[in-house]
C-alpha cells in the first residue's frame, strides 16, 4: 500500500470527554494510518486549520456534547470556504440516528455511535480509500 493514510481525529467544543476518541486515535495508528489528534476544546476553526495544513485524508469528529448538529455543519461549510471540500469527513459520539443521518445527508460520510468495535471505523475507511483511489486512477 503506498501513501499512508493520513487521519485527524478531533475533539470540539467545552467536552472533555476524550477516552473515546483517543482509543480510535490509537487504533487507527495501530491499524497503519498516520494520525494527528488535536487534543481538546477545539473549535471547527481550529479543527478545519490543522485538518487543511496537515493535508489529511480524513477528518474524524469526535462528538459527545450534543451540539453536532452545529459543529459538523460549520466544519463542512469551512472545508468550502478553504477548498477542501472533498476532505473525507467521519463522525463519532453520541449522535441520535435521526442526526446522523441529516449529517450524512450534509455530506458527513460516516457516524459510528458508542460501542462500535473499532474495526469498523478501519473498514469503511480502508473501503473508502480503495474506492476512492480507483475512481482517481479511471
Amino acid at each position: 500500500m503506498g501513501k499512508k493514510i493520513r487521519i485527524l481525529v478531533a475533539k470540539p467544543g467545552l467536552d472533555g470527554h476524550d477516552r473515546g476518541a483517543k482509543i480510535i486515535a490509537t487504533a487507527f495508528r495501530d491499524a497503519g494510518f498516520e494520525v494527528i489528534y488535536t487534543g481538546l476544546h477545539q473549535t471547527p476553526e481550529m479543527i478545519v486549520d490543522a485538518a487543511v495544513q496537515e493535508d489529511v485524508d480524513i477528518l474524524s469528529i469526535s462528538v459527545l456534547s450534543g451540539a453536532h448538529m452545529t459543529i459538523f455543519p460549520r466544519v463542512l461549510a469551512l472545508l468550502k470556504e478553504k477548498g477542501a471540500a472533498d476532505m473525507h469527513v467521519i463522525g463519532g459520539g453520541i449522535i441520535p440516528d435521526e442526526d446522523a443521518e441529516k449529517l450524512m445527508g450534509m455530506g458527513v460520510g460516516a457516524i459510528f455511535g458508542p460501542g462500535t468495535p473499532t474495526t469498523e471505523p478501519i473498514d469503511y475507511i480502508r473501503d473508502w480509500w480503495m474506492k476512492h483511489h480507483q475512481e482517481q486512477d479511471s
